[in-house]
């Protein structure tokens, strides 16, 4: 059986919990044979996973002494970032691909696919979370610099959030005080996504929580993340004091 999720530093003691829904492009073996029919290319980019996201979470949670959940599926499989009633979950046709494996998925193998991966996922995070008396959630995603026949994004991180701007307006004032980034206010799309992940652990419950997107080009390699990730952790931090949660 597949481990749908890995923890690192579980028993790390800072109040963050960094989460990587999107961190993973593999496909499980119990899904089409560990197969989607899609070619290398496809797999590749950013329809199957959020690329260069997890070596950021990773040095980020290092940095925050922070444990991280990250996800060990691909988001074709079923996206851990949507509610289950979402009809986004399971992707059919992904900016101009057509994922042939999804094409006749019917109500029983989402389900299935939802038990497999999905639900234990989220049970894992809302045990980290539980583990904390004051847990604070951040969410480390990336964004493609252009969708086909779209504008090209000019944001090089982006900051998105609902109606909870506990952390958000802090966050978004550091990352505005940085002369070299062009920065996204709920951009490149809005952080209102009923039943996504941080409606579930984050403002449903009343968590203070943030979800940061960078733009994929730019933590492309190993360095560019670890760089992410140590830049990123001293402004949460501040604006964590800042917003007195």
């Amino acid at each position: 059986m597949t481990q749908a999720f890995e923890i690192e530093g579980a028993d790390r003691p800072a109040r963050w919990v960094v989460t990587c829904d999107h961190a993973s492009n593999r496909v499980p073996a119990e899904v089409s044979g560990g197969d989607l029919g899609l070619p290398a290319a496809d797999m590749g980019r950013h329809i199957a996973y959020d690329v260069g996201a997890l070596g950021v979470a990773r040095a980020l949670s290092v940095a925050l002494d922070a444990p991280m959940i990250a996800s060990n599926f691909s988001r074709l499989v079923i996206d851990p970032n949507r509610g289950e009633d979402d009809p986004t979950l399971l992707m059919k046709i992904y900016d101009g691909s057509i994922i042939p494996a999804n094409r006749t998925a019917d109500q029983a193998e989402v389900d299935r696919r939802l038990s497999l991966f999905h639900r234990p996922y989220h049970t894992a995070l809302a045990g980290l979370l539980a583990a904390k008396a004051d847990p604070v959630i951040v969410s480390i995603h990336s964004f493609t610099p252009q969708l086909q026949g779209r504008a090209p994004r000019p944001w090089h991180v982006g900051v998105l959030y609902a109606e909870d701007t506990r952390l958000a307006y802090p966050l978004l004032a550091r990352l505005r005080g940085e002369p070299d980034l062009c920065v996204g206010d709920n951009e490149p799309y809005s952080g209102h996504l009923p039943g996504d992940a941080l409606d579930r652990h984050g403002v449903q419950p009343g968590r203070p929580h943030i979800l940061v997107e960078l733009r994929n080009d730019l933590i492309e390699t190993a360095p560019a993340q670890m760089a992410w990730g140590k830049r990123l952790a001293p402004l949460l931090q501040a604006a964590l004091k800042l917003s007195e949660v």
